[in-house]
């Protein structure tokens, strides 16, 4: 039988083509001869305590020029596909949050749902590092402006950043002769009510980059894309102009992989990208992970075709 994967993300004709992992994703269920489902986070419904949304059928290429097709708008119950792949990027407010609650009733009327609308909520991808102190740097979540002063005075070299950013929006390093810490603070906290993140600067990101991992079902892949940052750049990320190179694991990259994989993989975590400073892991990327298009490029790998072929193996056990 025809597996019928979904997909929710953001709207397909904004993607960029070069580098979009959500492409890859579909055009690899799409060689396994597997339906394509296009949603939009905004057509997400419940109705009568049934998951429904606005569906259209997808079709992909890999063209720079053409690279979908949809077909007309259709309403249809969630529990007429058998795996839902939640694509939608951050950030993760409210909207977000309202989706995952629409995502976990599909799952309770049979659909696998990639990640699991549970661990998207509990696993925030910046708190969720501090489960594993054992592979983290000094790390302080506070909204107290004390904490974050006394933090600061005594690391001298730090990250700050909110819980719930991406693409390096939002993080400031500030170094001891920072003139601005309190305004900073005032700012990233909005006065004391909102929560934020500090950590101690790593200063080998601007040799060894800021490597993301991929992990699929707890599991590496083996390699990582290191990602470094632009001149006169604090973040490595891609969006803030970092360049990027793949590098095979460290023995210490491994080890981190080792101590976080099987939680990943208890909690219904199929797809995850953990980034990696130095010695140190520093997030858990569970919502949209990227990078799987250069990984593929630079080791010739076919990362997306893994993905499937374990939500494939999956439908086939959860049955």
């Amino acid at each position: 039988m025809t597996i019928k994967l979904a997909v929710v993300m953001d709207p397909i004709r904004d993607i960029s083509f070069k580098k979009d992992t959500t492409l890859a994703m579909l055009n690899a269920a799409q060689q396994r001869g597997w339906e394509l489902i296009y949603i939009e986070q905004r057509g997400l419904y419940l109705e009568d305590g049934k998951a429904m949304a606005i569906m259209q059928d997808l079709s992909v290429k890999m063209d720079p020029d053409d690279w979908y097709t949809l077909g007309p708008e259709q309403r249809q119950s969630l529990s007429t596909v058998d795996v839902i792949l939640m694509r939608k990027d951050p950030p993760f407010n409210r909207e977000y949050i309202y989706s995952t609650y629409m995502l976990e009733q599909a799952e309770r009327e049979g659909v696998l749902v990639v990640n699991k609308p549970q661990a998207l909520r509990d696993f925030n991808e910046k708190v969720s590092a501090t489960l594993f102190p054992q592979c983290c740097t000094p790390v302080l979540v506070t909204q107290d402006k004390d904490l974050l002063m006394e933090f600061h005075n005594t690391h001298g070299d730090v990250i700050f950043k909110p819980l719930d950013g991406m693409g390096g929006t939002g993080i400031f390093r500030l170094k001891l002769s920072e003139p601005n810490v309190s305004v900073i603070i005032e700012t990233l906290t909005e006065y004391g009510t909102r929560q934020i993140m500090a950590q101690t600067f790593i200063p080998e990101i601007s040799t060894s980059g800021d490597k993301r991992i991929l992990m699929i079902n707890g599991e590496s892949i083996g390699y990582a894309l290191a990602r470094l940052p632009a001149k006169n750049e604090t973040r490595g990320n891609l969006a803030a102009g970092g360049t990027a190179k793949g590098v095979e694991l460290s023995d210490r990259d491994r080890w981190i992989c080792e101590q976080v994989g099987p939680t990943l993989k208890e909690n219904g975590l199929l797809f995850v990208g953990i980034d990696v400073i130095g010695d140190y892991m520093t997030e858990i990327n569970v919502t949209s992970p990227t990078c799987v298009r250069e990984l593929d490029e630079a080791f010739n790998l076919d990362i997306s075709g893994q993905l499937m072929d374990c939500i494939d193996e999956k439908l086939k056990t959860d049955k």
